[in-house]
């Protein structure tokens, strides 16, 4: 009866510990679902400008030329 005990315990334990995995893994992606799509408006904003050329970027080019 103990051996029979014992095995249950172990089973328990195992489920208890893949269910609280699964339930943690869930909660990051969750976590970071959120967090990209923040992100993803905040890049929106900064690619609305395009590529802008200046002065500094013309003389990189200008000194690059071979």
């Amino acid at each position: 009866m103990t051996e029979k005990k014992a095995k249950l315990s172990r089973r328990n334990f195992l489920l208890a510990v893949s269910a609280g995995g699964a339930a943690t893994a869930a909660a990051i992606v969750a976590t970071k679902s959120t967090n990209s799509s923040a992100q993803q408006t905040s890049k929106d904003k900064r690619a609305t400008r395009g590529y802008q050329t200046s002065e500094h970027v013309n003389n990189y080019y200008r000194t690059t030329k071979v």
